[in-house]
């Protein structure tokens, strides 16, 4: 009996199940030590050898860790357990924590999907075809050439996260290390343990990530490293030209590495992209369409090197074979014909930004917005913030979802935000983190 929680099982596998159900129910939490090898085989009635077993399944699945002396404990970040469940119950409340962007801001899309149709009526998709659409493919490399994006190939992938999965497939193991930006988007890092990787947090400032943290992450054996070139979630960092320039420096050194650039902004940033590409033998930079044109899209398209693309592309024929040419040749339509004005998307993010960031700051309160639709205030007590917004009429995201070991803080999307609220909201924020404990009520 572990608290409350038996583990159970005659096998390895059955026992490692049982451990992940509970750490997936919340019955073991982050942190929690797990009951020593032979302790627990005696309990269950088995040899030893087959506990060992079960954990390194665990292990290897991201849920637990091996912490020297403090024996196998539960990841703070388990794979079993993604940030979804770090939400906020928000009714009645204006909901500034889900991160979506404004739909207002978001083209119609009937359009781009009959001329799709129409396409496919006269000439429909069949097993053969190439798994980029010509047109897609050009108008993608014409995009990457015209901001400075060497030379590559184009593939097309069921959004940003799917691309970064394949790419840490096609070069790394489980047990290996991943760089990645902290506080950095949930979604990777609750990727990352799943695949049996290790994260090693990197920090950063408005100018993206700092290069002596990513010089230290790299020197200490992490084989990959994703950045965010603009729009960073959730912090808004965008990498300014004199830190790419450091960033560069640093990755000449560690030419081994894979790098991978997560560009969800373009479309919504008027910011430059200066892309760190061409440093290493490896790369790879991802864009997303679903903050400019709507995340049911679900496509992003992206370059790199011919070997990591050729990896890409023989793994994706082996599984869903190609993202449908009907959205392909959507976003095509909708490239094409300027469905989105990108400086006009970009400056009502912005003014909404800057608005909630300097009204916070002429109240006492730091906060960091420098592209995007995001803006992270670090508080000293996150829970009792979250929940004191709340109770004011605000929901904003927890920063557990998006830390490993930097500070807490709040999350705030502007998206739904309009300017007559700006001032209250600002105030609500000052109120929240300059008080004490947290009411009475759920906050996750």
């Amino acid at each position: 009996m572990l608290g409350e929680y038996p583990i159970e099982g005659r096998g390895a596998a059955e026992i490692a199940a049982s451990v992940e159900r509970a750490v997936g129910a919340g019955s073991l939490s982050p942190g929690q030590a797990l009951p020593p090898q032979r302790e627990l085989a005696t309990r269950l009635g088995v040899n030893p050898n087959t506990v060992a077993a079960a954990y390194r399944v665990l292990r290897e699945r991201g849920v637990v860790e091996t912490a020297g002396r403090r024996g196998t404990r539960v990841r703070a970040r388990p794979a079993s357990t993604p940030r979804e469940w770090l939400r906020v119950e928000a009714p009645g409340a204006r909901d500034l924590a889900a991160g979506n962007p404004d739909p207002a801001l978001l083209p119609p899309l009937g359009a781009a999907l009959a001329e799709a149709a129409a396409r496919a009526a006269d000439r429909p998709t069949l097993y053969g075809a190439p798994g980029v659409a010509p047109a897609l493919g050009e108008s993608a490399r014409a995009a990457f050439d015209a901001d400075g994006v060497p030379d590559g190939p184009v593939a097309v992938t069921s959004g940003s996260l799917d691309a970064i999965e394949r790419v840490l497939a096609a070069h790394l193991r489980p047990g290996d290390a991943v760089a990645v930006e902290d506080p950095g988007w949930g979604s990777l890092l609750d990727l990352i343990p799943a695949l049996g990787l290790r994260t090693v947090p990197v920090g950063l400032d408005d100018d993206g990530p700092l290069p002596e943290e990513v010089e230290r992450a790299l020197r200490q054996g992490a084989r990959a490293l994703v950045v965010t070139d603009r729009a960073q979630n959730p912090t808004g960092a965008a990498v300014s030209a004199a830190r790419a320039h450091e960033l560069r420096t640093v990755l000449a050194g560690h030419p081994g590495v894979v790098l991978i650039e997560d560009d969800h902004g373009h479309g919504i940033v008027d910011l430059p992209l200066r892309p760190l590409a061409g440093g290493t033998d490896h790369w790879v930079l991802v864009r997303s369409t679903a903050k400019a044109y709507g995340p049911d899209l679900r496509l992003a398209v992206l370059t790199g090197d011919a070997v990591t693309l050729d990896r890409l592309r023989g793994r994706q024929r082996l599984g869903p074979g190609w993202v449908s040419h009907l959205l392909q040749d959507a976003v095509t339509w909708l490239w094409r014909t300027g469905a989105v004005d990108p400086v006009a998307v970009a400056a009502a993010y912005d003014a909404r930004r800057d608005a909630l960031v300097s009204a916070l700051r002429e109240r006492g309160v730091a906060a960091h917005g420098r592209s995007g639709m995001n803006v992270w205030v670090p508080v000293p007590d996150e829970t009792g913030a979250v929940a004191r917004l709340l109770s004011a009429g605000w929901a904003a995201a927890p920063g557990a979802r998006f830390r490993v070991a930097s500070g807490p803080g709040l999350r705030l999307t502007v998206s739904p935000l309009r300017a007559e609220e700006v001032a209250g909201l600002a105030d609500a924020v000052a109120s929240a983190v300059a008080r004490g404990p947290a009411p009475a009520g759920r906050t996750d």
